[in-house]
């Protein structure tokens, strides 16, 4: 688990966004440390892909650049994600990565992407906050800005080629 040095702080802030979905879809995310005040960030896209496997990805490529266990405060506006990571996450793996669909249990959406946001995780202290997307909080907006600068180059390339 973290320890407790406030040096192991960080705060990641997260996006992901897709125009139509599925369709050309971007991630992003702003890594801080308060305490240094050193900041990374990073953005991507993929050409054919859905707004929650951008939100995923986000927090999944954010995670995978802590290298020592950390105290994570991962503020995003995807409820997916944070209900996901709270909530239905523990449930899943107790029933085999499987949701329930009225008496049955089928596959979840975005496996891939949840196994190794549970990897990432477990290795974390993380702390789900939820704000508001498109409503000012300054990080999250930078974070859709990059998502949408990202997938930009495939919107291009799926007009000229229709």
């Amino acid at each position: 688990m973290a320890s407790d040095d406030p040096d192991t702080e960080v705060t990641l802030f997260t996006d992901g966004g897709c125009s139509g979905n599925p369709g050309p879809g971007g991630w992003a995310y702003i890594l801080r440390h308060p305490a240094s005040g050193r900041e990374s960030s990073c953005s991507g896209a993929e050409p054919d892909t859905t707004n929650n496997r951008m939100e995923l990805t986000a927090v999944v490529r954010g995670l995978d650049q802590l290298k020592r266990p950390t105290r994570v405060q991962l503020v995003t506006d995807s409820v997916y994600v944070g209900t996901g990571l709270s909530q239905w996450l523990p449930k899943w793996k107790q029933q085999g990565w499987k949701r329930k669909d009225g008496s049955r249990l089928v596959p979840i959406k975005n496996e891939d992407l949840w196994r190794e946001l549970d990897r990432l995780a477990a290795a974390h202290t993380v702390v789900f906050t939820h704000v508001a997307g498109h409503a000012g909080h300054a990080e999250n907006e930078r974070c859709d800005t990059m998502a949408v600068a990202a997938y930009q180059p495939y919107l291009s390339k799926s007009r000229f080629s229709r």
